[in-house]
Parts: structure tokens; C-alpha cells; sequence
């Protein structure tokens, strides 16, 4: 995955904190085990500091998950990790809720504060 294609701009707000959620409902990626599609929703909820994250740059790096043999749990951190290191948030959440495989479903929640 190539976090390079995350963009930012300026957060217009730093002195205040708020709340930023973007949800994917169409994410995919593939079973590193069976080579199988999987599908998930993908939820990120962030309080920014001095910058945000551009949409359409996030549906691209989305995009580069498609075809890449990767868990759950590793899509989860994964994403936790670059935009963290990229955005520099107050406090990042990142929720992946996985489709039915075998009457199975799975959801990962990864958290990120600069608060200790």
C-alpha cells in the first residue's frame, strides 16, 4: 500500500476540537490464506490538529488494498499507522467491520492519542 497518495490540507481550525468521521462501506481487500475477496465497512474517526485528510486521496489508498493478500487485523493497523504518522491527530479511531465468511463476521477497533 502506498501511503504516499494520502494528501492533507490545512486544518482552518486548530484551536478547537472536533470530530471528523469518514466512512467506506465498499471497502476490499483479499484472504492472504484462500486468495478470496473479502468486504468490509471501514470507519475513521479522528480529531485533527493542524491537518486533515483529503477525501479523494483516501479513496485511492483504499484502492490500493484491493488486490493485496493482507488480514484484517494487519488493514486495521495498517491504517491506524500511516494515518497517524501522516496526520499527527489528537486522537485517531479506526474500525474495520468485516461481511459474513462462513457465517463468521469480525470487527477490529484500533485507537491513536497523543493524550497519556
Amino acid at each position: 500500500m502506498k501511503k504516499e497518495i494520502l494528501e492533507l490540507f490545512d486544518n482552518t481550525y486548530p484551536d478547537r476540537d472536533y470530530t471528523i468521521e469518514i466512512v467506506n462501506p465498499e471497502f476490499t481487500s483479499v484472504c492472504p490464506i484462500t486468495g478470496l475477496p473479502d468486504f468490509g465497512t471501514i470507519t475513521i474517526r479522528y480529531v485533527p490538529d493542524k491537518s486533515c485528510v483529503e477525501l479523494k486521496s483516501l479513496k485511492y489508498y483504499f484502492l490500493e488494498f484491493r488486490n493485496a493478500g493482507i488480514f484484517y487485523e494487519n488493514i486495521t493497523n495498517r491504517i491506524l499507522d500511516d494515518l497517524a504518522a501522516l496526520l499527527h491527530p489528537r486522537s485517531l479511531t479506526v474500525v474495520t467491520e468485516w461481511k459474513a465468511r462462513g457465517g463468521i463476521t469480525e470487527t477490529v477497533t484500533v485507537n491513536y492519542s497523543t493524550k497519556s
